[in-house]
């Protein structure tokens, strides 16, 4: 099986990649309370419309809350490390700022905890 065929022998499309993973700065978190530290921590998985990645990645650089923003190939196109500080916080920032960009169809998040 080569890279350009699936197991049924069909070729697969596979689309052409320009936009590079992020490490965003500091100035990407969300405005805390002066004292107030990180508890909640997320991960979300985001669906596009089709041939909206770029737009869609695009604008959720510019999200506060987001502090890691990277494509993928397969079920998800984009993942999004979000921070705040607390849970109603993350939920917050997921529904009012991700959900909210046009061409973001789905979402799905998984909170982390701290052992």
């Amino acid at each position: 099986m080569d890279a350009q065929r699936g197991r049924t022998g069909r070729r697969l499309a596979v689309p052409a990649v320009s936009f590079s993973t992020r490490l965003l700065s500091p100035t990407h978190l969300a405005p805390r309370r002066e004292g107030a530290e990180v508890v909640a921590i997320g991960f979300v998985l985001i669906s596009t419309a089709p041939a909206k990645e770029h737009e869609v990645y695009t604008e959720l650089l510019r999200v506060r809350g987001i502090v890691e923003l990277h494509p993928l190939f397969g079920e998800y196109d984009l993942i999004a490390k979000v921070e705040a500080e607390d849970f109603n916080a993350l939920g917050q920032l997921v529904v009012d700022k991700i959900r909210s960009v046009p061409g973001v169809i789905d979402t799905k998040t998984l909170t982390g905890i701290k052992f």
